[in-house]
């Protein structure tokens, strides 16, 4: 089944804004979404290789199987070299549809410090990201990248590699989107309140009270994105 014009346009633009922000530079980061290919079963529409991601164009998208194998449509372009990280991620959470890596500079810059940056100092990042998952360094581009969060991917939607980057996931393309936006917009503001003094956490009942929010909102919320040919 071929995947929806539409479809590819989300990605592209998705692509475009994260190059737009200051989120990527050059030809960093991959976008993918899941897609139904009928009796195929899933598959998933990712960003390819080497390409900038202003520049990346609906016709550049690479169709992929859950196995990792090229749809025939696809074989002109080479899927991203971190396709083994999105695979894994859908064939362990079926209830995620779309997969956002970015380096984002002031959440990679915690990374690269070794510092943790905290989530519970903004009610938008307890709500949005919930707790972040810290992975430690692989070198990017193989499957050892999928290896080492894998102890993570059940209980996160929000990943913090050392020394690399950072991946989100959501039900809809926006979601993981938008999880990495307010990643690198809290990681801004925690470096600011650092810088005059300190960043105050939340007190911890508006902390749970705003996981348990989180949690009952995560429950009603169908998997609407599942992208459709």
């Amino acid at each position: 089944m071929t995947v929806s014009l539409k479809v590819r346009r989300q990605v592209v633009t998705v692509c475009r804004r994260l190059y737009d922000h200051g989120l990527i530079a050059g030809a960093d980061g991959n976008v993918s979404v899941r897609i139904d290919r009928g009796r195929g079963g899933d598959g998933l529409l990712i960003t390819p290789a080497g390409v900038s991601k202003v520049d990346v164009g609906v016709d550049d998208l690479v169709e992929v199987s859950l196995e990792g194998s090229h749809m025939p449509r696809s074989r002109a372009s080479r899927p991203s070299t971190e396709l083994a990280m999105h695979v894994r991620l859908y064939r362990r959470r079926s209830d995620v549809s779309a997969v956002v890596h970015a380096h984002p500079p002031f959440a990679t810059a915690f990374a690269a410090a070794g510092a943790t940056l905290p989530a519970d100092v903004l009610p938008e990042m307890v709500y949005q990201l919930g707790n972040i998952a810290y992975v430690p360094f692989v070198v990017p581009g193989s499957e050892a990248v999928a290896d080492a969060m894998e102890p993570y991917i059940s209980e996160h939607d929000v990943f913090l590699f050392a020394n690399h980057g950072a991946t989100t996931v959501g039900t809809t393309l926006s979601s993981a989107h938008h999880r990495m936006e307010s990643l690198e917009h809290g990681a801004r503001i925690v470096w600011l309140a650092r810088s005059l003094g300190g960043a105050r956490s939340l007190p911890a009942g508006a902390v749970a009270a705003l996981h348990a929010a989180r949690a009952a909102n995560t429950q009603r919320t169908p998997n609407e994105s599942r992208s459709r040919s």
